[in-house]
């Protein structure tokens, strides 16, 4: 079995990203609003750290085995920091389309305050948006196919028809228990949450640190960085950490 490796940064800017990168990361020049983790090939997987100091764009994404269903466990965030995920009511979507048109369609998202430990579960099809002043460990299908509904009126292109015939209409039942064991179990991924003081054996296909230090297999590891990992690993130290495999 091969050895468990780093995942490599990759670091995209964004004009509503942020220069606080810390404790995860150092400044860097520009406003930074994801971190990849890349590998070649591809790992089963895509997780990013997304840093916001703006509302992203409403979107959506298709389902399928080429689509994206994603997670997201909220490292930090700010005052009044939300989410939005689904509607407050079943729209139809000719009254989606009228309010991506005319902007009501913030009126018409499901609007939710979110803190650190926090975890969501955006199946394929969910319309989403994310607020600003969050810190975001986003584990997904290895997709990035988004279709913009609403963008603030900021000069990019919009995809309301391709958007509007994924788009689950109804309402989404809202943040993953505190204490589910694991936070997400789906047909393309399963992740738990784990607090690692005293070495243990973990089944993974990548492994997430969020906070501390320690080993993966006997090589140090430390907060912000990914692993690719083969069946499991033991994981030592004193650190946070999201362990996520492949069904």
């Amino acid at each position: 079995m091969p050895a468990p490796y780093r995942l490599q940064e990759s670091f995209r800017p964004k004009v509503w990203g942020a220069c606080d990168l810390s404790p995860w990361y150092p400044a860097p020049p520009e406003k930074v609003g994801e971190v990849w983790f890349l590998d070649d090939p591809a790992p089963p997987l895509l997780v990013k750290f997304l840093f916001t100091t703006e509302r992203l764009s409403v979107q959506v994404h298709p389902g399928g085995p080429q689509g994206k269903t994603e997670m997201w466990h909220v490292l930090r965030a700010g005052p009044g920091a939300s989410v939005a995920l689904g509607f407050t009511r079943p729209v139809t979507a000719e009254e989606l389309r009228a309010a991506c048109l005319s902007g009501a369609i913030e009126d018409l998202l499901r609007w939710r305050p979110v803190r650190a430990g926090d975890t969501l579960f955006v199946p394929a099809g969910t319309v989403h948006a994310i607020g600003a002043g969050l810190v975001i460990c986003e584990i997904q299908q290895y997709s990035d196919v988004t279709y913009r509904l609403f963008d603030y009126g900021r000069p990019r292109e919009l995809h309301l028809e391709e958007a509007i015939a994924v788009s689950d209409l109804g309402c989404h039942p809202g943040p993953v228990p505190a204490d589910a064991d694991p936070l997400v179990c789906c047909e393309y991924f399963e992740t738990r949450a784990l607090r690692i003081t005293a070495p243990r054996e973990a089944a993974a296909d990548i492994v997430v640190i969020l906070r501390g230090q320690g080993e993966v297999d006997r090589q140090p590891c430390a907060l912000g960085e990914a692993w690719r990992v083969f069946g499991s690993a033991r994981l030592s130290g004193d650190m946070d950490v999201l362990v996520t495999r492949v069904p």
